[in-house]
């Protein structure tokens, strides 16, 4: 357990043992659950945790209560990673009672058939909750990234209690760099909904906010928590946040890898940089995060079956479930008697908003020859322009 301030009280737990978060996304560090206890007048408790951490979660309130009963569940998200204890904390403390919108108990009772919310206690935008020095008010933040999610303000503290936003991949003991495992996790979890996140975050510029207490991830104050709302405002806007050229490639039997790494010499050799992935080798979240860390693309595929290489379409679907707008895009296609990449490609990328496809496309036949680097050449300075 952490003290967070005086009556705040951290009663989360990290896990080490889970491999996929989500069942998707890969968690070499680890994943931590957060909740947290607010000591008052009135005990509540903010958030549950992961049915696999609820043992742990338990025994941390009771420690932090020191024989006393929590009178307040305050249910901000209501994904599984999150409530999953809800029924274990009530079966354990039947007088609780339970706070959230009418969307939070909509969604609780498909989890939780038996529990009886008809003592809850339902609020909506603006509203607040006594506890004596504390008050909590209470912010929706529909679609942040489920429609019931909600964040609670502690005012005497200056907490905000922010649910799923800013939060990050990695247990709270990893030692690793925030800002790389926030965007994986940004992008991956939230990204759809840029418009959402900036909603919140003009509503919570409001706000006299000192500490952020995220569902995942480390409690955010001062320097960092100004960074990483600086962050977030660049990721919710769709801005590109670093300088340099995304190089993504599915190659069939390496030659259009060998091209690909050609395209990052010759971008570095006009003095930016260059990352090079291998969708088929890569981790999908990895290659999503770089896709939207930069703002220009190159994207070099194989064709396959009268298509587009299953890695890259694979990717770019993905692409386009989250949203992907605003970006620089160049396209490298290969294909020994019937290219048919680059129109695969075309097809998909019509579906994404304000994307600057670079044109012509670039067309190889088996492997990259010394007629076609006057065509690289110039695809990649139009990219650079």
């Amino acid at each position: 357990m952490t003290e967070i301030t005086k009556d705040i009280i951290y009663i989360g737990a990290d896990d080490r043992d889970i491999d996929l978060f989500e069942g998707q996304y890969h968690v070499p560090s680890g994943i931590s659950y957060n909740s947290y206890v607010i000591m008052d007048e009135k005990i509540a408790v903010m958030d549950t945790v992961d049915k696999r951490r609820t043992e742990e979660f338990l025994r941390n309130l009771e420690k932090a209560l020191g024989g006393r009963k929590p009178d307040y569940l305050v249910v901000n998200h209501v994904e599984p990673d999150h409530a999953a204890s809800v029924g274990a904390l009530a079966e354990k403390y039947p007088d609780i009672k339970i706070v959230g919108n009418q969307n939070t108990f909509r969604f609780l009772a498909n989890y939780f058939e038996k529990l009886d919310f008809s003592g809850a206690l339902t609020v909506k935008d603006g509203d607040s909750l006594e506890l004596g020095r504390h008050t909590l008010t209470f912010v929706m933040a529909p679609m942040v990234h489920w429609p019931e999610v909600m964040v609670a303000y502690d005012s005497f503290d200056k907490v905000l209690f922010s649910a799923d936003g800013l939060g990050k991949f990695g247990a709270l003991d990893a030692d690793e760099d925030w800002d790389c495992e926030a965007r994986r996790y940004y992008f991956n979890i939230v990204g759809k909904y840029g418009p959402q996140v900036q909603a919140l975050l003009k509503k919570a510029a409001a706000l006299d906010i000192e500490t952020v207490c995220p569902l995942h991830g480390p409690v955010l104050k001062g320097e960092a928590l100004a960074h990483a709302l600086e962050l977030y405002d660049i990721w919710s806007s769709y801005r590109p946040e670093s300088e340099g050229v995304f190089i993504p490639y599915a190659s069939l039997h390496g030659n259009t890898a060998a091209a690909a790494r050609k395209i990052a010499a010759m971008v570095e050799a006009k003095g930016q940089k260059a990352v090079l992935t291998d969708l088929a080798r890569c981790d999908m979240s990895e290659a999503l995060e770089d896709a939207f860390r930069y703002g220009r693309l190159v994207l070099c595929a194989s064709s396959y079956n009268a298509g587009l290489m299953p890695f890259m379409e694979d990717f770019l679907h993905h692409l386009a479930a989250k949203a992907y707008q605003k970006r620089k895009i160049a396209l490298v296609e290969n294909g020994t008697w019937a290219p048919s990449a680059a129109k695969t490609m075309k097809e998909i990328i019509g579906g994404f908003k304000d994307i600057e496809l670079v044109e012509p496309h670039v067309t190889l036949r088996g492997p990259m020859k010394e007629s076609d680097e006057a065509a690289i050449e110039a695809l990649v300075s139009e990219v650079l322009k």
